[in-house]
């Protein structure tokens, strides 16, 4: 059984910083992409930031330049770095992961989620 576990949500103030750590446990077998995905209240899950097994990455336009996607292979473990964050910034975050575990088949797999919240 696979699981993962996002910490580090929080409130902090417009301008300041969080960073989310999600970690993979279980029977895995291999890792390729993780990525971060946000819900604010009221609106459909959206993609954040995505890093390949090969540490390429990938940002939405609201978070380039402002958030930091990266992986500590050795960890099974994804960050995500949040700086100048904005009202905007609201909403449930979520890991994702395209693991392959003992079952021998490739799966996507969600974490729990953590609550950030930006106060203006």
């Amino acid at each position: 059984q696979v699981q993962l576990v996002e910490s580090g949500g929080g409130l902090v103030q417009a301008g300041g910083s969080l960073r989310l750590s999600c970690a993979a446990s279980g029977s895995i077998l291999s890792i390729r992409a993780m990525s971060w995905y946000r819900q604010a209240l009221g609106k459909t899950r959206e993609l954040v930031a995505t890093i390949t097994g090969g540490r390429n990455t990938n940002y939405s336009d609201s978070a380039k330049g402002r958030f930091t996607i990266s992986r500590d292979n050795a960890k099974d473990t994804v960050y995500l770095q949040m700086s100048s964050l904005k009202p905007e910034d609201t909403a449930v975050y979520y890991c994702n992961a395209n693991i392959y575990s003992s079952t021998l088949t490739w799966g996507q797999y969600w974490g729990q989620g953590t609550q950030v919240t930006v106060s203006s």
